[in-house]
């Protein structure tokens, strides 16, 4: 516009495009005088994009009903913390007088119709999606939502082992039978990496009565998939292509960053906002591509999703929504350098492994998520664990996780350059204080299962608790797994063997959150009668 003064609004087909406004569908048409090749439309229309990006109609609503004072005769029953002055203590006057219920004003998630609706608009358009839902079960209930819709009992479904739990709960509920793509596992750093697109190739062509092929990416370490050429090759074949998003919210905000799943053409994604896009614990997205039945998806969320959504979650979105659409490129542009800068101090420390792109291999590794700052560490006789674990009672820092060879710090858009400072000088210390004789003992993260039964089926048997040393050669009917990642060691239907016993141990030794079995000792495992 800035070129041309003369603007009109013809009617002509040809140049109507879909905007929103206040909430509001309706048809446009905008044509410059000097012809619709000069640019200035697309320039328009970016800058209406980023006006209508600017609202946040349930946080508005939210604070418009605050200042009403309403009198509540309704739940929850601290009554906007009356009830409860500690919890008004803990959390502040302002967070529990927002902590409310459905009520028309402010719309209903299990039946959206206005603000909730219109802030669910906003997030589709900011992530290139044609449909997106708010969740509050956390990117669990994304996860298996995608899963639901895709399956029945019976149902192939093509997946990586190395899946967060969520999925692999997902099918002990659906009875769906996974066709696993067993992920190349790197020599040294000993990590599972992604599906390597001749390995997705081979499954599909072997089980072409598959419904969907199921995609990390990123992993939790950074890794990525060619996601654009394994959605392609699904779609060729009438499979539907999901993906586990949870590590990469930021991906839709900055080209530099691998393809996002809506980028790439997925038709679901599952979207943690609370991990990289700044929303309240719990709070997630579900992305949906045109090729999916909307009103089905609607269905199956409302199998599992609670009918006292938390509007305190549900307003964390839609903000934190706001903030990515309008800032999200230039603070992701500083994720990355502060990532990357952090990945270069620790390799100059000496004796750890601050991974990045040097990884990539055009295969199991097509692309790599530069804002996670993954760090190898068993060069300086330490396991991943033991550095966390040092990091947090030592140096009051506290990264992500830290497993049996690795350590994983987070860096997002709340991240500053001193607390980069501050972790580098930490494991730069730890090195020189703690190091040791270095151990190459179970160094791999993920030991390639033997599938004897579905998830479903498994976990639903008949079993025993039998000592762990006695359950080699029989089939486990519960899950063990770390947390996190959550990726487990261990899932209903797969053998149980000498090599997965003595994981289990070492990493126990090592100080692992161990989760998902009946015996919190984890001296007995549930296996099969």
């Amino acid at each position: 516009m800035r070129n041309c003064v003369n603007w009109r609004r013809p009617v002509d087909k040809d140049s109507v495009f879909l905007d929103k406004m206040a909430g509001m569908w309706y048809n446009i048409s905008i044509l410059c005088e000097c012809g619709r090749s000069c640019g200035n439309l697309a320039e328009w229309k970016n800058t209406m994009n980023i006006e209508l990006q600017r609202s946040a109609p349930l946080y508005e609503a939210l604070e418009h009903f605050r200042r009403q004072r309403v009198v509540p005769f309704d739940v929850p029953g601290h009554k906007r913390g009356r009830g409860n002055p500690e919890l008004v203590r803990l959390l502040g006057e302002q967070c529990v007088s927002l902590d409310v219920n459905s009520m028309k004003p402010l719309d209903n998630l299990c039946h959206p119709v206005s603000v909730i609706a219109e802030a669910e608009e906003l997030a589709a358009d900011a992530f290139g999606a044609a449909h997106a839902y708010f969740m509050v079960g956390g990117t669990t209930s994304s996860v298996q939502s995608m899963v639901l819709t895709a399956c029945k009992a019976g149902d192939k479904i093509i997946m990586p082992r190395n899946v967060h739990r969520s999925a692999l709960n997902a099918l002990v509920l659906c009875g769906a039978e996974p066709v696993y793509v067993d992920p190349d596992v790197d020599a040294h750093i000993g990590i599972a990496l992604g599906m390597a697109l001749s390995d997705v190739e081979k499954a599909i062509m072997a089980h072409p009565d598959a419904k969907a092929v199921f995609v990390n990416n990123p992993t939790y370490y950074g890794i990525c998939s060619d996601l654009r050429s394994i959605v392609k090759i699904a779609h060729a074949h009438g499979m539907l292509v999901l993906v586990d998003e949870a590590h990469g919210t930021h991906l839709s905000f900055h080209e530099d960053l691998p393809a996002s799943a809506m980028q790439a053409g997925a038709d679901m994604a599952a979207i943690s906002m609370h991990k990289s896009g700044g929303s309240l614990t719990q709070s997630s997205l579900l992305l949906l591509n045109s090729t999916v039945n909307t009103r089905y998806v609607e269905q199956i969320i409302n199998l599992t999703q609670t009918t006292s959504a938390s509007y305190l979650l549900l307003s964390s979105l839609d903000i934190s929504r706001r903030n990515l659409a309008l800032r999200g490129h230039e603070s992701f542009a500083k994720v990355t350098a502060m990532a990357e800068y952090a990945r270069e101090e620790i390799n100059s420390i000496g004796g750890y492994y601050a991974y990045g792109k040097d990884l990539v291999n055009g295969q199991s590794i097509f692309d790599y998520d530069v804002t996670k700052l993954s760090v190898y560490t068993r060069d300086i006789g330490l396991t991943g664990i033991e550095v966390y674990d040092l990091l947090r009672d030592e140096y009051d820092i506290q990264i992500e996780f830290g497993d049996i060879g690795n350590i994983l710090a987070y860096i997002s858009i709340g991240d500053r350059i001193q607390d980069i400072e501050r972790l580098v000088g930490a494991l730069e210390d730890i090195k020189r204080l703690y190091s040791r004789e270095t151990s190459r003992l179970h160094n791999a993260e993920y030991i390639t299962p033997i599938v004897a039964a579905t998830p479903q089926k498994a976990f639903y048997a008949e079993k025993e608790l039998v000592p762990l040393a006695q359950t080699p050669g029989r089939i486990c009917g519960e899950f063990v797994m770390c947390y996190p990642p959550g990726i487990p060691i261990l899932a209903p239907g797969e053998m149980v063997t000498e090599e997965i016993v003595d994981y289990i141990l070492y990493a126990k030794e090592k100080g692992c959150s161990m989760q998902g079995f009946e015996d919190m000792t984890l001296e007995r495992l549930n296996v099969l009668k």
